[in-house]
């Protein structure tokens, strides 16, 4: 369900409700126009784009564009052209706050909170690192944006030797170490009204990792991201207003859980894969209301989906499950990261990519600093042919590198990306990359194979397939990943040539 300007837009009735709930007549094809819209509000749309995304391998004049448009205004009584705007020689765009249900549901839910008012101080240098305190100043005060970009926060700037007022609930302090071999940097958050550290982290950065742009954002969202987290965790669960304790937050023996079934990704087989499965399993039914076990096992079966590592005729009744637990979680917390994170990994694999994208913006609007969020995003926008945004939005999240266990992502993001762009010199070393992080993924052989293959190097090219085979057993030219459901006829042009380069090599025709 989306909202905007008073509407109501319900995906699943394809009806569009005024604000006394009446549903306002409304042709299909001008329903999902005006969806598409609502899904990129502020973002102006060519006529090529919509025509070619509401009747795709269809030909159709540009009159039954310009009926749709007319039908949409009429029907939001946008007789100004106010809402729906035309920008001569570009394209329309939609000019109103457009709003998720999930928000509906979190507004219906949230209690009295209000906004959590956080004090940064300037970051300390190493009393003898003159030469470099204009990075500490800097990696401080990138923090305290990224921390003014979430929502439900204000961040306020503190003196380093100043008190904070009682309206400060938390303040941030932190410093930066330098070695010869890599940048330290430390950072906690303490009660203003107890003075109790409530978390505290760090970050190592190679200085001999990327240029100094990359390595102080590095810096940046290896503080940022893990506080975020933490942030968003305490006001999920109430704690900081409060003043309780860690027993508060995330029952201890689910974290243990997770964590324990996350390390195993990186390096997963199936059988690992499997024992990550019945851990969480286990925890979930001695604690059959635990959110945290709900997103985590959720998300583990539908990633177990998406890397075939199920029988496939067990595929749909696995998803089915998955939403049925996330479906659960959201209702307890829709506003809690873990549990957007898997919605967002199930919305992609559904298909589902302008709703992806808005549940991707939620998240981010969490965490700006969320490595898996970007994936996302990334994938939803390369399977709407906008190559080039996915291409910045992968390479985006290996600037922040966060979370660290979920590199090999955005890793194979970017070479993905490259392939369907028929860059492959360019996407070898992002492939090669992401199978040094996570080697057990049949999806990156594949595109590996490709490359090589384009290149000539094909030797390289049969032992690369021959893998991704192995690990991927039964993958046909009907079943390889990226999936196609709506996608755009870009995108479709695209992954139909690299689909044939892999029935070239030897993969089975569905």
């Amino acid at each position: 369900m989306l909202y905007l300007a008073g509407y109501e837009l319900d995906r699943e009735r394809g009806e569009l409700r005024g604000p006394d709930g009446e549903a306002i007549k409304l042709r299909s094809k001008s329903f999902d126009m005006l969806w598409l819209f609502a899904t990129r509000a502020g973002r102006v749309l060519g006529k090529r784009e919509l025509i070619e995304t509401i009747w795709p391998n269809v030909h159709i004049s540009e009159n039954g564009l310009f009926q749709c448009i007319r039908e949409i205004r009429g029907a939001l009584g946008d007789d100004r052209h106010e809402l729906l705007r035309q920008l001569p020689g570009r394209g329309y765009v939609l000019d109103a706050e457009v709003t998720h249900g999930l928000e509906r549901i979190a507004a219906r839910r949230e209690s009295a909170a209000g906004t959590l008012t956080i004090a940064v101080r300037p970051m300390k240098a190493a009393a003898d690192a003159a030469s470099w305190a204009d990075v500490a100043k800097e990696v401080g005060e990138r923090l305290a944006d990224g921390l003014a970009r979430i929502e439900r926060i204000r961040v306020i700037t503190l003196a380093q030797d100043a008190d904070a007022d009682a309206a400060v609930d938390f303040v941030i302090s932190g410093e930066l170490h330098k070695s010869a071999a890599a940048w330290e940097a430390h950072a906690r958050m303490s009660a203003t009204a107890t003075g109790e550290v409530r978390w505290s982290g760090s970050v190592v950065v190679s200085a001999a990792e990327g240029d100094a742009a990359l390595q102080r954002s590095r810096l940046v969202a290896g503080l940022g991201h893990p506080l975020a987290l933490r942030i968003n965790a305490l006001q999920n669960c109430g704690a900081w207003m409060q003043g309780g304790s860690e027993d508060e937050l995330p029952a201890g023996y689910a974290k243990v859980v997770i964590e324990q079934a996350t390390a195993i990704i990186n390096q997963t087989t199936r059988e690992r894969f499997r024992v990550a499965q019945e851990m969480l399993e286990k925890a979930l039914a001695d604690h059959p209301d635990d959110v945290d076990l709900l997103a985590a096992l959720a998300g583990h079966m539908l990633r177990g989906t998406q890397t075939a590592w199920y029988d496939p005729a067990d595929a749909g009744a696995i998803e089915s499950r998955a939403r049925a637990l996330l479906e659960r979680a959201m209702q307890a917390k829709p506003h809690y990261i873990p549990v957007l994170e898997a919605y967002c990994r199930l919305l992609t694999m559904a298909g589902q990519l302008p709703e992806t994208l808005i549940a991707c913006g939620r998240m981010l609007s969490f965490d700006p600093w969320h490595g898996i969020a970007l994936f996302h995003l990334g994938i939803a926008q390369t399977r709407q042919g906008r190559f080039e945004e996915a291409l910045a939005t992968f390479r985006q999240a290996d600037t922040f590198d966060t979370p660290a266990f979920a590199r090999w992502t955005w890793l194979l993001g970017v070479g993905m990306a490259y392939t369907l762009m028929e860059r492959y010199a360019e996407a070898l070393p992002w492939l090669e990359r992401s199978l040094a992080v996570t080697p057990g993924t049949g999806r990156t052989h594949f595109a590996l194979a490709v490359g090589y293959q384009q290149l000539g190097r094909h030797e390289e090219a049969r032992a690369a397939f021959a893998k991704g085979l192995e690990l991927r057993p039964g993958s046909t030219t009907g079943n390889v990943p990226l999936p196609r459901k709506n996608g755009s006829p870009v995108f479709l042009a695209a992954f139909d040539r690299y689909v044939q380069m892999l029935a070239q090599l030897g993969l089975p025709t569905d």
